[in-house]
């Protein structure tokens, strides 16, 4: 199936004309403690299984002909073309002319006839020996990791939440911040004849990753350090420049690859070597799961769609600006700031593919911190605020720790959190109202290991690029983030110089008085 040359918008589809008839019919008045009263098996439809994952969606405030509805718009809209062109290699991301295969890099070995599965997996297999090779070595005891955006959010989120598989005796750092302040911290803990560096750089150019990576190498010269081809390896495609560096272990990857879709790649050099070559394959694995639950479930069972499709219900007709992230699992500490990326780099756009103004609003806002700290944080504005925000609980069924009640009470927690959402309970002075009716989606695994934390984080990228071909969104390119970068080269001269001519007065101002050492 090849993908339709110009998806419609999806403003413009008699699907949708009928959303917003429905919206306004029923959507926006939708209780949900009437519907759960109305219909006992409102949770059996709107829950379902997945690979690794189990979702209850019933709490949303969604209504089975509204989602029946949703399904047509995705059709109406090419969704399933679009999907089916993404796993055929088709080049989707239409601004920088390239496929989008992060899939690839977790197709088993044999699995897929794409001519770069070979190199695939001679990378991965080469990747992986040495991740073995290092946790052999027992001289080796600290890793870190220097990256940002997506050669470090995945990697460190992934590490983080498989702490239970880590090897000890070895510690592992995670540096992307170009305020010094986050190396220095670091490099105070080190030593160099027992650490190991990862530089991540697809280029081997990215200034906050290069500027950490050269203050690095010079603290391991200067405390002693001799082979920085040892203690240095690099994760990239411009081989001249590492050996230039004076690294000899590289390890490339693709440009179909996006930043935040390579953990997957040799980006995950640091998970591999945290939780060895067998774990790393069983979370390629669940993600692999994950990818063909997407590619071949119809899409009324199947949950990245209608997760993506739920979504668009929430932003586009309820209004929903953001979505709160609660992960009931510490270990998942990290996850906002992984999705985060994903999401609103790949849907914050407000053009579409075609470069056209878009007429609805795109991804909303992720923000969230895991429970139970969130609820002595935050929950205050989600139970009582003005604003209505969805809320994204994660948790998991069994723990890997043996303390006695703690995961008891943590899912307690949890479990009420999104019943207490949902139900709400007045209160005639007003302090103490708790209005209810609003919304949560509950995510469960069984357990959290590789493979099901590959599931979950799959199941997030399908459901950002239903959300953004629904929208007319090219969700693999990031040009908002390019102006910035340029702009701070410029500035960073200047700072030097104290030269402010052409700036804007505010600008200017505030660059006189960051150069002037006695202001």
């Amino acid at each position: 199936m090849s993908a339709p040359h110009s998806r419609p918008q999806c403003d413009q589809t008699a699907a949708w004309s009928a959303l917003r008839e429905q919206f306004e019919r029923i959507g926006c008045k939708l209780d949900l403690r009437d519907a759960f009263r109305r219909d006992p098996g409102r949770f059996e439809t709107f829950s379902q299984e997945a690979p690794h994952v189990f979702a209850d969606l019933s709490k949303n405030l969604i209504d089975t002909q509204s989602e029946a509805l949703l399904m047509e718009l995705a059709r109406e809209c090419g969704v399933e073309y679009h999907r089916d062109a993404m796993f055929a290699g088709n080049v989707i991301n239409n601004t920088e002319q390239r496929a989008v295969k992060h899939w690839l890099l977790r197709s088993p070995k044999g699995a897929s006839a794409d001519p770069d599965a070979v190199l695939v997996h001679a990378t991965l297999d080469a990747m992986l020996a040495y991740a073995e090779q290092v946790r052999a070595d027992a001289a080796i005891t600290d890793v870190v990791n220097i990256g940002i955006g997506g050669s470090d959010l995945g990697p460190q989120m992934a590490v983080l939440a498989l702490d239970s598989f880590v090897l000890p005796g070895k510690r592992f750092h995670f540096v992307s911040n170009v305020d010094g302040h986050e190396l220095a911290a670091v490099l105070r803990t080190l030593r160099p004849q027992s650490t190991l560096f990862l530089v991540a750089s697809k280029t081997f150019t990215t200034i906050e990753t290069m500027t950490n990576a050269r203050s690095a190498r010079a603290w391991f010269e200067a405390q002693g350090g001799r082979d920085v081809a040892r203690h240095f390896a690099a994760l990239t495609t411009n081989v001249a420049a590492a050996r230039e560096f004076g690294i000899t272990t590289t390890f490339g990857f693709w440009d179909w690859v996006g930043g935040r879709y390579s953990m997957w790649s040799s980006i995950g050099l640091s998970i591999a070597i945290a939780t060895g070559a067998s774990a790393f394959r069983e979370l390629l694995a669940g993600a692999h799961e994950m990818d063909r639950h997407f590619a071949s479930a119809p899409l009324e069972r199947n949950l990245p769609a209608r997760l993506g499709l739920l979504d668009v219900w929430n932003r586009n007709f309820h209004g929903f600006a953001s979505r709160s992230i609660a992960p009931y699992h510490s270990a998942l500490r990290r996850l906002p700031a992984y999705l985060q990326q994903l999401e609103m780099e790949s849907n914050g756009k407000r053009v579409d593919a075609d470069g056209l103004a878009l007429t609805q609003a795109s991804a909303p806002v992720l923000w969230g911190e895991p429970g139970t700290n969130g609820q002595h944080a935050y929950f205050q504005l989600l139970h009582q605020g003005t604003d209505r925000v969805p809320v994204e609980f994660i948790a998991v069924k069994t723990p890997s720790h043996s303390l006695p009640k703690h995961h008891e009470l943590l899912l307690a927690n949890a479990l009420a959190q999104a019943q207490a959402l949902m139900q709400g309970k007045p209160d005639e002075g007003g302090h103490k109202d708790f209005p209810g009716n609003r919304p949560s989606t509950f995510l469960l695994l069984d357990r959290l290991t590789p493979a099901s934390l590959g599931a979950l984080v799959a199941l997030h990228e399908h459901r950002v690029f239903v959300s953004g071909s629904v929208w007319g969104i090219n969700s693999f390119d990031q040009w908002g983030v390019e102006l910035g970068k340029v702009l701070a080269k410029d500035i960073a001269g200047r700072l030097a110089s104290g030269d402010v001519a052409g700036l804007d007065t505010s600008t200017a101002g505030l660059l006189r008085r960051l150069a002037d050492p006695s202001a």
